[in-house]
């Protein structure tokens, strides 16, 4: 019979170097090459050292956590903002909406990035067939 305890995963994918360099928007591998080739879309294959990125599923992951971290932020402003100066609440309303926006398109690549890192290095949805 053989040894079940043993993979024949060729080397360690540590979690952490893979969740900064995703969070970076950079391979997961090697930490070089960029992981998107356009705003969200994931490059197949990395330029640097040719991992195949192509299997990644990160889905509607990236978006809730944005989600949760825009609301926490935009909460904490409407409350300073509300406290310090008492603007108008169609100037609160407006500035919030677009520090939402923009909060939330700046942080959609590295959270996606992040979500890839950590498959890439769980070795989920095809990461672990071939290494």
């Amino acid at each position: 019979m053989t040894d079940t305890s043993t993979t024949s995963y060729a080397a360690e994918r540590p979690t952490k170097p893979a969740i900064m360099n995703g969070l970076r928007c950079r391979c997961p591998n090697c930490g070089q090459g960029k992981l998107f080739d356009h705003y969200l879309h994931v490059a197949d294959t990395c330029s640097q050292c040719g991992e195949d990125l192509s299997h990644h599923r990160a889905d509607d992951g990236p978006a809730y956590l944005v989600i949760l971290l825009v609301a926490h932020i935009i909460g904490f402003a409407i409350h300073f903002m509300w406290v310090a100066w008492r603007p108008d609440p169609w100037v609160m309303a407006t500035v919030l909406s677009l520090g939402a926006v923009g909060l939330s398109l700046a942080l959609l690549p590295p959270m996606k990035g992040m979500i890839v890192g950590i498959q890439w290095a769980r070795r989920m949805h095809g990461f672990g067939l071939n290494s």
